[in-house]
């Protein structure tokens, strides 16, 4: 078994330790991002019915992995001019399932908006997972790898949708709190 097979049992667990929304979505980052290998993972956590949203928590393989656009202190707005520019958060809000992009240089318009995601965060590949409920776009984790494409397999797809539901709670919890 691999370290992918056990990620949904991780998740589960790290959630009945009972400790803090917050401390509980940063421990489940990180083993989402050792859990597929990725350089670097993070979650973007909402307050839909305000439109608001900021990445409250990022864990990175390394220190030689880039922060750019990762920690947000401030809440912003997320439905205004975000959409027009950024198709993912688009899919996001629209309710759409999770967007799975191998390799963003040949990603198509109706996927991604390339340059956007070369200025804003300057990943290679990624996982745009949609964290909803009650037709609201909650969260997004975000693993990605950067400077090489990067094929996510049927496996981890499954098991990413898999974790989803159970990070909407914790989100809410923590939202509530910030």
């Amino acid at each position: 078994m691999n370290a992918i097979d056990t990620l949904a049992d991780t998740v589960t667990e790290l959630i009945k330790r009972g400790q803090s929304p917050g401390a509980t979505l940063d421990a489940i980052v990180g083993c989402v991002g050792q859990s597929l290998q990725a350089d670097r993972c993070f979650l973007y956590v909402r307050r839909p019915v305000l439109g608001l949203g900021r990445t409250a928590f990022c864990w990175r393989r390394n220190a030689d992995i880039p922060t750019k656009n990762t920690i947000q202190p401030e809440w912003q707005a997320d439905t205004t001019d975000l959409p027009d520019e950024d198709p993912l958060i688009r899919a996001g809000l629209a309710m759409k399932p999770s967007v799975y992009v191998d390799d963003v240089e040949t990603a198509g318009p109706q996927v991604l908006n390339r340059q956007f995601e070369e200025e804003t965060f300057g990943h290679r590949a990624l996982i745009h997972a949609h964290i909803q409920k009650d037709g609201q776009l909650w969260g997004i984790l975000q693993p990605c790898m950067f400077g090489r494409p990067r094929h996510w397999t049927a496996q981890e797809k499954e098991q990413i949708e898999a974790i989803l539901p159970r990070l909407q709670p914790l989100i809410e919890a923590y939202a509530a709190s910030a």
